[in-house]
Formats: C-alpha cells, sequence, structure tokens
C-alpha cells in the first residue's frame, strides 16, 4: 500500500521510508501538497526501466515495425518565403 509523505517527514525519517517502500511498495513524496516523486523498491525499478527500453533483439523480433525508437525526431526547419519573379 503506497503513503503519501511530506518532503520534511521522508526526509526527517528516511530510514522509515525506505523500509516502506521496500516492504509496502512505492512511497509517495509531496512538497506544497503536490505529489512530487516516488520511491520504488530497486527490483520494480529494474522491471519499469527494463519495459520502457527495449533491447536491439526485442526490437528486431517484434511483429510489428518500431522504427520511431530507432531514429529521433526530425527537427521543424521554418520556410523561408521566395522572392518575388519579375
Amino acid at each position: 500500500m503506497s503513503r503519501k509523505w511530506q518532503v520534511q517527514e521522508a526526509k526527517a525519517r528516511f530510514s522509515e521510508f525506505l523500509e516502506a517502500s521496500r516492504v509496502d511498495g512505492p512511497q509517495i513524496v509531496t512538497k506544497r501538497g503536490v505529489e512530487t516523486a516516488v520511491l520504488v523498491p530497486i527490483a520494480q525499478w529494474r522491471k519499469l526501466e527494463h519495459a520502457a527500453t527495449p533491447d536491439l533483439k526485442e526490437l528486431l523480433l517484434a511483429p510489428q515495425a518500431r522504427t520511431e525508437q530507432l531514429t529521433p525526431p526530425r527537427a521543424q526547419r521554418p520556410r523561408r518565403t521566395p522572392a518575388p519573379v519579375e
């Protein structure tokens, strides 16, 4: 069960905050009442990290094309207005 911790409380009781993350799962940190960060157990972080970035083998063996991950987006350049023809 995730719990919300104010940043001051998380700093003051970091060991407890860390243990709660390990035992109970992700812990949310708030700053001035706004959810700002999450502390997650390392095993869960590794799963999320792996799911977000497939390796080359997974890309090549995927049934659908995933070329958008292989090439960076092209920059949009402003167009010049042509000079008038006289």
